[in-house]
């Protein structure tokens, strides 16, 4: 997978920005303004930090190596996921849609509601 791809699928999503709060070298992807999504785009190999429920974050770095506790995010609730070919295009969007999905759960109601007029 590819940074190209990464970014489409992510920003597929309702609402959601592309931004670099944090210099040029980390690409953040926001819904409303809060994060579910960062990634250095010129690493090698590529990687993503993803939200994720402390519950299956622990089982997913149990299951595969290329999950990790989250690189410079509250271990507790982010992965850093590598992008080595080890976990099929699906597999890793459907972690980013769960991501997406734990940050639009925490909006406030009207927040959501805009989003679903999107």
């Amino acid at each position: 997978m590819n940074f190209e791809t990464l970014r489409a699928c992510c920003l597929d999503k309702p609402g959601t920005t592309e931004g670099t709060p944090f210099g040029e070298g980390v690409v953040v992807f926001s819904v409303m303004g809060k994060m579910f999504a960062l990634t250095p785009p010129e690493a090698i190999p590529l990687s993503i930090n993803l939200k994720c429920d402390p519950g299956l974050a622990v089982e997913l770095r149990d299951r595969y190596e290329a999950v990790r506790p989250g690189y410079h995010m509250n271990k507790k609730h982010w992965n850093t996921i590598i992008l080595d070919g080890t976990i099929s295009q699906r597999e890793i969007f459907e972690m980013i849609d769960n991501s997406y999905r734990l940050v639009v759960r925490t909006l406030k109601k009207p927040e959501r509601t805009a989003l679903e007029g999107m």
